[in-house]
């Protein structure tokens, strides 16, 4: 790059730099008028002046610094910031895109003026896009990450919830609780099984818990072994266990398998479990 192009390089970005606040203003007159009435209030929480100036000043930096890197860092950690106030101020990702589009559209603006007044050439536009574009595609990338991660931990959090209901501890009598398996067991939601009911059993101080597992389509090898850890843990607690709803094909699979079963207390139903808790407790007073 020739001494004449670096002038004039940083004389653009020292003109985008001057009139980085009038550029963050235009932007935000731009996003009004683009967006609904009904958003205005909506929009004018996310609409921060002095914020905006400071990603101009950083775009006309870029046209002349020698700390690029630095420089980059700085648009990144800008960009995270914006995505986050995008995010408080519920907007929906193609908004923030669209919004960081107007920056590249003021900017062009102003450089056509300069163009005219300065006689500068397509090789001037040339050279500010190729430093600016890839800066105002990094501000797009990071958003669009913020929004990813910002969509990921919702998406955690909701499954969370999701599996601690697919957990129901459902006390029935003083001492004794139900807890009615539906769907497949694997290794994840066992841990949690053991989790959810040594949790509540200590803190309801259960005596009795009753595992159903009519709903549970398939008992292999890896679900009883899990079966049988979740038993151990509870009796180690002082909780005793009742395995309910082992349907005849289940059972069938169990004996094929070759799964020992005696040193589970296993009943045909809750009812009968419940019927021999409470026989239990009769005697005991």
């Amino acid at each position: 790059m020739n001494v004449l192009m670096i002038r004039d390089l940083k004389y653009i970005g020292e003109k985008i730099i001057e009139n980085s606040q009038i550029l963050a203003k235009t932007v935000a007159d731009i996003r009004i008028t683009d967006i609904e009435s009904g958003n205005k209030e909506r929009l004018s929480s996310l609409i921060h002046v002095d914020y905006r100036t400071k990603v101009f000043e950083y775009l006309g930096e870029a046209l002349f610094t020698d700390g690029m890197e630095t420089l980059r860092t700085k648009v990144s950690e800008w960009s995270r910031q914006a995505a986050e106030i995008a995010i408080h101020s519920e907007f929906s990702i193609s908004d923030a895109i669209r919004i960081t589009g107007t920056y590249r559209t003021v900017i062009w603006e102003v450089f056509t003026e300069e163009l005219q007044k300065r006689q500068l050439t397509v090789f001037h536009m040339l050279e500010v896009s190729k430093i600016i574009d890839p800066l105002l595609d990094r501000i797009g990338a990071v958003i669009g990450e913020v929004y990813e991660e910002h969509n990921n931990k919702l998406m955690s959090i909701a499954y969370s919830a999701l599996e601690e209901l697919s957990v129901p501890v459902v006390p029935v009598a003083e001492g004794v609780a139900i807890i009615p398996l539906v769907g497949s067991i694997d290794t994840d939601r066992a841990k949690l099984i053991m989790e959810v009911s040594l949790t509540e059993g200590s803190r309801l101080h259960f005596k009795h818990i009753i595992l159903d597992v009519s709903g549970v389509p398939i008992i292999d090898t890896m679900v009883a072994d899990q079966l049988f850890h979740i038993v151990s843990a509870l009796k180690l607690t002082g909780v005793e266990t009742y395995l309910t709803g082992i349907r005849p094909e289940i059972a069938q699979t169990i004996i094929s398998l070759g799964l020992n079963f005696s040193e589970i207390k296993t009943r045909a139903n809750m009812k009968q479990a419940l019927n021999e808790i409470v026989f239990m407790k009769k005697k005991e007073a």
